[in-house]
């Protein structure tokens, strides 16, 4: 009895030593990684879109109102206006960076073009598009502060900015002529697609 319990234990002895020797380590169990993001306000968990607000399609903007002694429809009246403020910034940012994009490619590449048709599109835009803006969600915090999530068709800004483009660089003949170009209308569509 004695040598088959010692034969077990040095059997045990040496696959404990074969197995705790081996210079391969053991593969890592691949994961599939899954964002872990909770958006939080006030210490409580709130909608993602209060703050990261991004909805397929719409420019969107989160406008936020303190709770007010003047009322609910008050706060309303503030939270769209500060969403709307929010979109215009979004707006006047992206249209920035692709009417850059588009001057260097076709040929108008100066700082003085893009900053006036900038200028000349957030203009439009403030008078024309940001009425087309509406709220189409929003939450109340702990504190009572409203946010409102706010939102514009991508389409509705993007027809704003060609007409504006054009009206722009129409005021100015050599880049008229370079806009007029086909291939300068295809890069315009290009940077601010429409249905």
């Amino acid at each position: 009895m004695i040598k088959i319990v010692s034969k077990i234990a040095l059997l045990g002895l040496v696959v404990a030593g074969i197995t705790g020797c081996s210079d391969k380590e053991p593969a890592p169990k691949a994961t599939a990684y899954t964002p872990t993001f909770e958006c939080k306000i006030e210490n409580v968990l709130a909608p993602r879109w209060t703050c990261i607000p991004d909805v397929p399609g719409y420019y969107a903007g989160v406008g936020i109102a303190n709770k007010s002694a003047a009322g609910m429809s008050h706060m309303r009246k503030v939270a769209v206006m500060n969403g709307r403020s929010d979109l215009t910034q979004q707006i006047k940012t992206k249209v920035k960076d692709k009417m850059e994009g588009f001057t260097e490619t076709t040929g108008m590449g100066d700082a003085e073009t893009v900053d006036h048709v900038t200028t000349a599109v957030t203009s439009q835009l403030a008078g024309e598009t940001l009425s087309k803006s509406k709220a189409v969600d929003m939450w109340t915090a702990p504190s009572g502060a409203l946010y409102m999530l706010v939102t514009i068709p991508e389409d509705a800004v993007n027809s704003v900015v060609k007409s504006s483009v054009k009206t722009s660089l129409d005021n100015d003949n050599a880049r008229w002529q370079q806009y007029r170009s086909e291939d300068a209308q295809k890069k315009l569509d290009a940077a601010f697609p429409t249905n």
